[in-house]
């Protein structure tokens, strides 16, 4: 049986690498649960140190340093396990983003990890390159912290994003240095000021991400967002009416054109998940479209408190009295202004919409 997959990857060498980091995207997708489960965390866990042994065993392979050891049999394989634990991780990261309402503020996200996917192409060496190697690393690494910490200490602010990143890049930045220092294979590869340059300027461009909300505030997630006809609170449980449409779309099942006739109050409901333990200022920017001055006016900016542990997330909703035909969005934001996501609308003036079409939910 070994030596027939041993025959097999070999037979298929050249696309083991793809279809193990495409292996261990899919695995995570099927198996990771809630980001602040105990499971989702150990696993993650696991494979950001497996990850790191493999790195260590395949870098110090061509200088014979398993020869004669128990590991030489099975260093030929810490290719596919690296591709395979890249794939986990960054899956993981893809998975808890896209909770979110809208790809407009995680597309940079996704973009880079369809960069890692295919990378294994365009680099003649492919994860053979140590340079690919270690700054896939150092970005799994930074992004797997951003929203361990939060979790592990129960809060989340710009402090605990910067202690991540160093974090993640003062262990990077070791393993490399370390490899450097006692691999002369390494040495021959890689030049260590070209090497930090690279990952010092991936960890710039993160930050900047950040800075400018390109990169939602995990581990917080906006699972749902609607704009409603009405909200009802009832013992805990909240009624929902809203206009559905007869067709399912990627993200949402709602009508995103509010029919208002005078006096109407227009509800925006949404549904936060957040970990155990953990309590966030979250908050509803309404803004209109001004098609004169082509620019989006904030009309009205509400608060409320996001108390985490509830697995289909925490339920709150605004609503709007004094409102007028046009385009309209509410962001949802946390109280430091990162954006969790956006609900996009249209308000039409139709006096004579029927009510009676509407369907009224319960969350």
């Amino acid at each position: 049986m070994v030596s027939a997959t041993k025959q097999f990857l070999h037979k298929h060498k050249k696309y083991a690498p793809v279809v193990f980091f495409v292996g261990g995207f899919i695995w995570d997708s099927l198996t990771l649960g809630r980001i602040d489960g105990w499971y989702s965390n150990t696993v993650l866990l696991t494979y950001l140190i497996c990850l790191t042994i493999c790195l260590y065993i395949f870098n110090l392979a061509d200088d014979g340093r398993w020869d004669d050891t128990f590991l030489e049999p099975y260093e030929e394989y810490a290719p596919l396990l690296i591709q395979f634990f890249l794939g986990g991780l960054s899956s993981a990261y893809v998975i808890f983003f896209f909770q979110s309402v809208t790809l407009t503020k995680t597309i940079v996200f996704f973009l880079i990890l369809l960069v890692l996917l295919f990378s294994n192409e365009l680099l003649k060496h492919r994860i053979s390159n140590k340079y690919l190697q270690f700054s896939a690393y150092f970005f799994v690494n930074f992004t797997f912290f951003t929203f361990f910490l939060p979790i592990v200490f129960t809060t989340m602010n710009t402090f605990l994003f910067i202690i991540s990143g160093l974090i993640s890049l003062a262990t990077t930045l070791f393993l490399v240095s370390h490899l450097y220092n006692i691999s002369p294979s390494t040495r021959r590869e890689i030049t260590w000021w070209k090497i930090g340059s690279i990952i010092l300027s991936i960890y710039l461009f993160i930050n900047t991400c950040y800075y400018f909300n390109l990169i939602p505030p995990v581990p917080l997630s906006l699972q749902s967002g609607m704009v409603a006809y009405n909200v009802d609170k009832k013992d805990n449980r909240f009624q929902v009416s809203y206009e559905k449409v007869n067709f399912l779309t990627f993200w949402e099942n709602y009508d995103k054109t509010f029919n208002s006739a005078p006096g109407d109050t227009v509800f925006v409901y949404t549904s936060i998940f957040a970990p155990s333990d953990l309590k966030k200022s979250v908050r509803h920017q309404w803004a209109w479209y001004n098609q004169k001055s082509d620019q989006w006016n904030t009309t009205d900016t509400i608060s409320y408190e996001v108390v985490g542990g509830r697995r289909r997330g925490y339920r709150g909703y605004t609503f709007k009295k004094n409102i007028w035909p046009g385009r309209w969005r509410v962001n949802v934001t946390t109280g430091d202004g990162l954006v969790l996501g956006r609900i996009d609308f249209t308000i039409v003036r139709d006096s004579t919409f029927d009510r009676s079409v509407l369907t009224t939910q319960e969350f």
